[in-house]
């Protein structure tokens, strides 16, 4: 049976931030959004911040995994945003169609990025679990977007969840987001048509599941230890200074 990754959909929410409007640019840009390989040198910490952890109570953790286990190879590479050997690792996994992984990425991943990723004092990672055959459709493009792009695609793709993910015609809107990443209406057939990439995912999420516990989105796993749900911006940020 051919894979038809528009068969059912969840509803979500889209996030009405800057983030969105950049990671569109970045997604047309030939550039890089995010270096993989070639960490920024932190700039000196500012006065302003955008996030206040002496505000929030650090939630206790819901367990831990090894974290050597955690970093391990994964079916698909891990694309790191930040400096890759920043202290603190944040591994998220996610589902393309989740309202609260949505909710995250635009209300409290810009503040976790100013404040930690961008000064090389956390990285993050994010793992493909994805809920349904729409969110599985809109990984495989992020994923085909090229390991340069595909964190700003990951990005457009939440900020534009409501446009997709609700859609009668998923696969119209769903390439309109691909071709600014630069796909034709071929290669947009046949990265949705990518079996081997689509059992990547599948693995990546099946991993998730078996060895580390994960069952819900978003679950975070901050130097090893298991947070589940969308943490505030000041929440996140009091776990990274309790690593720090």
């Amino acid at each position: 049976m051919r894979f038809s990754p528009f068969a059912n959909h969840r509803a979500g929410r889209r996030g009405a931030t800057l983030l969105g409007g950049a990671a569109l640019l970045a997604l047309a840009a030939s550039a890089p959004a995010h270096s993989q390989s070639a960490p920024a040198a932190a700039p000196a910490e500012t006065a302003a911040r955008a996030t206040n952890p002496s505000a929030a109570t650090a939630p206790a953790s819901t367990g831990s995994v090894d974290v050597a286990q955690l970093m391990a190879p994964q079916a698909l590479p891990d694309i790191v945003v930040g400096n890759p050997d920043a202290p603190v690792t944040i591994v998220e996994y996610a589902s393309m169609t989740c309202s609260h992984c949505a909710d995250f990425h635009s209300e409290s991943y810009p503040a976790i990025k100013t404040d930690y990723l961008d000064t090389g004092k956390a990285k993050l990672i994010l793992r493909e679990f994805p809920f349904d055959p729409r969110a599985l459709g809109a990984f495989m493009l992020a994923r085909c977007a090229g390991d340069d792009k595909r964190t700003a695609m990951v990005d457009v793709l939440f900020d534009q969840q409501t446009t997709w993910a609700t859609a009668q015609n998923a696969s119209t809107e769903l390439l309109k987001i691909a071709q600014l990443a630069g796909m034709t209406q071929d290669q947009f057939t046949a990265c949705l048509s990518n079996t081997e990439l689509q059992g990547q995912i599948v693995a990546v999420q099946k991993a998730g599941q078996d060895q580390f516990g994960v069952n819900a989105t978003p679950t975070f796993f901050i130097n090893g230890d298991r947070y589940a749900g969308a943490l505030s911006a000041d929440e996140m940020a009091a776990v990274i200074e309790s690593h720090l």
